[in-house]
């Protein structure tokens, strides 16, 4: 038995760590909506597409910890602090 065979052999049925990144299957992003979909996001409103008027309006929020703002429904914003 080889060394990478051996090092496979001593892998099975135990706990790992690696990166979301790293996933191969299935996409990483599907990965984060399963574990973290439901999380609550808090981020500060920048900008509002049709001045939040229409049903159909998107806020441009910026997220602590994300590195670009996020696009959300309005309808879809769950409070205003």
């Amino acid at each position: 038995m080889g060394i990478a065979e051996r090092r496979e052999a001593g892998l099975r049925h135990r706990l790992v760590h690696f990166r979301v990144g790293d996933v191969f299957i299935p996409e990483p992003q599907s990965v984060l909506a399963e574990l973290y979909g439901e999380d609550l996001l808090q981020g500060r409103v920048l900008d509002l597409s049709d001045s939040g008027a229409r049903r159909e309006a998107f806020a441009v929020v910026r997220v602590d910890g994300v590195t670009r703002p996020v696009v959300v429904p309005v309808d879809r914003i769950l409070g205003v602090l």
